[in-house]
């Protein structure tokens, strides 16, 4: 280490800047550090980013800060216009960690000669931003996932149809906040195509997009997840592929399989069939009491499904079902808009 010589002008002004973005590093950390700990409740990022403002503190040596006031800042106080355009946790997650990084390559330039210890934990911590900033990105969007599904009781999913987009922004105009994208046959050239306009759609109006089976699908378009049945690919292996910030549901119809979703991580169930429906032919209707017997230990939100429309969505609100998801209801109707509104209607009405 090459010491500072406090008498020598030039190395004043390393120790200031170095002294200020030592600073500027650990304030935007606690940024990241109270996120982490107040809004996600993730304690491995709490104590990841405690350690880094830990390290920084401690290699804060008194030569830097006897150097603070050696020359007045004369850009002090300078603001940009973006720095009020942060009108979410995203974006102001985003620009801490610029911040963050961007300071510890400044203490890691102007240490390199004179403290290369100090230099090299610059560039670690530096390094390891970029993942953490990712990680609570992720976490932020999963956390905004969850609160949609947690807060909407109507559930639409799609039926095959030639002004499909059309059909679901209508719906989307009325209320709904999940749209599943399910497809049986074709090509997945167009499927792709279509996930993505749907996508973009759902962003308009803050909305989920979920694609029922295929996680490949669902990765491409950037769907907020994929909704799996019995047959389909394992939960653990879909979390692989998917990563920690998105969606997973699972169609279960069976205490067996529904304890074993839940025990696997999912984030929502879809039981039935509750009626009879084409969607599912052959498949036995469980029934209201039946629904209610496989649901009543479930501490994640469910979703009762299949055969369900305007004629008998009462009696399942009568019986405290409040979470439903429909097909044929929406998509059957000649005014999407107004069928979700009148759907939308009925739940907040006669929910218990």
């Amino acid at each position: 280490m090459k010491n500072l010589n406090l008498s020598k002008p030039d190395d004043l002004r390393i120790a200031q800047i170095i002294d200020a973005n030592l600073d500027r590093a650990r304030e935007g950390l606690r940024v990241l550090e109270d996120w982490a700990r107040f809004a996600l409740g993730k304690e491995d990022f709490v104590i990841q980013i405690k350690n880094f403002r830990q390290i920084l503190g401690k290699n804060h040596l008194e030569i830097y800060k006897l150097s603070r006031n050696y020359t007045n800042d004369q850009c002090k106080g300078l603001t940009h216009e973006e720095q009020f355009k942060r009108n979410n946790p995203e974006e102001i997650i985003s620009s801490n960690s610029a911040r963050v990084q961007e300071a510890l390559r400044v203490i890691e330039e102007f240490t390199r000669n004179q403290n290369n210890y100090l230099s090299k934990i610059a560039s670690n911590i530096r390094y390891e931003i970029y993942t953490l900033e990712l990680n609570l990105l992720n976490h932020c969007n999963l956390q905004k996932a969850k609160t949609l599904i947690n807060k909407n009781n109507l559930y639409s999913i799609t039926d095959k149809r030639e002004n499909l987009i059309q059909i679901i922004e209508q719906i989307l105009l009325g209320g709904v906040k999940i749209i599943q994208y399910r497809f049986k046959d074709g090509s997945d050239k167009i499927h792709l195509k279509e996930a993505i306009k749907i996508k973009s759609i759902c962003k308009k109006y803050e909305s989920l997009l979920i694609i029922n089976d295929r996680i490949d699908i669902a990765l491409a378009s950037n769907a907020d997840g994929v909704h799996l049945g019995q047959d389909d690919i394992d939960i653990l292996t879909a979390r692989k592929l998917l990563g920690p910030s998105k969606i997973i549901g699972i169609t279960a119809n069976n205490s067996k399989d529904i304890n074993n979703a839940i025990k696997n991580g999912c984030d929502y169930v879809g039981v039935g069939p509750v009626f009879e429906t084409n969607t599912k032919k052959g498949k036995k209707p469980l029934g209201i009491k039946k629904i209610k017997d496989l649901t009543k230990s479930i501490d994640i939100p469910w979703f009762a499904i299949g055969g369900i429309n305007k004629e008998n969505i009462s009696s399942l609100k009568k019986q405290g079902i409040n979470k439903v998801a429909l097909v044929s209801g929406l998509f059957n109707s000649e005014d999407p808009k107004q069928e979700a509104i009148m759907f939308l209607k009925e739940l907040i009405t006669h929910e218990t």
